[in-house]
């Protein structure tokens, strides 16, 4: 794994404060000629963090049966959105496939905010992590879309008297002193 150019594994830095003296090394004939130095086992290990198994789990992510028969389902009443059945995403698309789906809540709110002359005040998403139980990747588990609308209510007596308030005190504002 790197992150930022840095491997995913560090010298021996006790090399660095204690070096062997001289006379403490071993003789050149006592060196094993089959021996792996330590920048090949280094090699040997993968860099893909899918294919390695983590401490204290049961599998790597490559063989995770968790990840493999996890399933979406949407459990909102809107019809026109994407996963009313439940259906599987790989881990890798989760976040886009997740954050794509709660976008459509968002998008029906803005249809539904025009058809009914209101407006939305406020939109956001909400998307949640988890980590597998089974090999400990991190992955998508889900989103929240949290919608506000505002309607106009013109049959309401409060915004009928708020309009007449709004009319007078808004009267000789704007005066045409060129005429």
């Amino acid at each position: 794994m790197t992150i930022g150019n840095i491997p995913g594994y560090y010298p021996n830095y006790d090399s660095y404060t204690n070096p062997i003296r001289p006379s403490a090394r071993p003789a050149d004939d006592s060196i094993d000629p089959n021996a792996v130095s330590p920048t090949e086992k280094a090699d040997e290990h993968s860099t893909d963090p899918d294919k390695i198994k983590k401490p204290g789990k049961r599998s790597s992510p490559e063989d995770c049966e968790t990840c493999d028969n996890r399933k979406y389902q949407d459990g909102s009443d809107e019809g026109n959105v994407s996963f009313k059945s439940a259906s599987h995403i790989s881990p890798e698309s989760a976040g886009a496939k997740v954050r794509a789906h709660e976008g459509e809540h968002v998008s029906n709110a803005y249809k539904k905010a025009a058809q009914k002359d209101g407006k939305v005040v406020n939109a956001s998403v909400s998307i949640h992590t988890s980590i597998c139980p089974e090999c400990g990747r991190t992955y998508v588990s889900g989103g929240v879309t949290h919608t506000q609308i505002k309607y106009a209510n013109e049959d309401n007596p409060y915004t009928k008297n708020q309009k007449q308030l709004d009319a007078a005190k808004f009267k000789g504002a704007n005066i045409d002193y060129a005429a």
